[in-house]
């Protein structure tokens, strides 16, 4: 891994901590897959908050690295994926994030319930 994807990718936890993500989980992809060095899963309270992690986030990372990610979903809010390159954020309200259950689906076989 890059140090600038492990730069991305603690602005990103930082910036969640900071707008009071709900059940942050990172999940390393380096060596599992090409798309990404990390996954960032999170979840907001509301659609509100949502937007606003996202919008707060993209700016963040636009003014640190000068590149504007791609933002899929922010007309609804409901999930928001964020592609910033090397890290890829899911943002979700939580009755979608359970229905969708991404972490159970990247956990490349980390041991049963284990955190990714």
């Amino acid at each position: 891994m890059r140090d600038d994807a492990n730069a991305l990718h603690a602005l990103i936890l930082a910036s969640l901590d900071d707008d009071q993500a709900v059940e942050t989980v990172s999940i390393p992809l380096a060596g599992k897959s090409s798309i990404a060095d990390y996954m960032v899963v999170a979840s907001g309270r509301s659609t509100r908050q949502v937007a606003s992690m996202a919008q707060k986030l993209a700016e963040k990372i636009k003014a640190e690295f000068g590149q504007s990610p791609r933002i899929e979903g922010l007309p609804t809010a409901d999930w928001v994926l964020i592609d910033a390159g090397d890290v890829i954020v899911h943002l979700f309200r939580p009755e979608v994030r359970s229905f969708y259950n991404l972490e159970r689906m990247w956990a490349f076989g980390d041991g049963p319930g284990g955190t990714a």
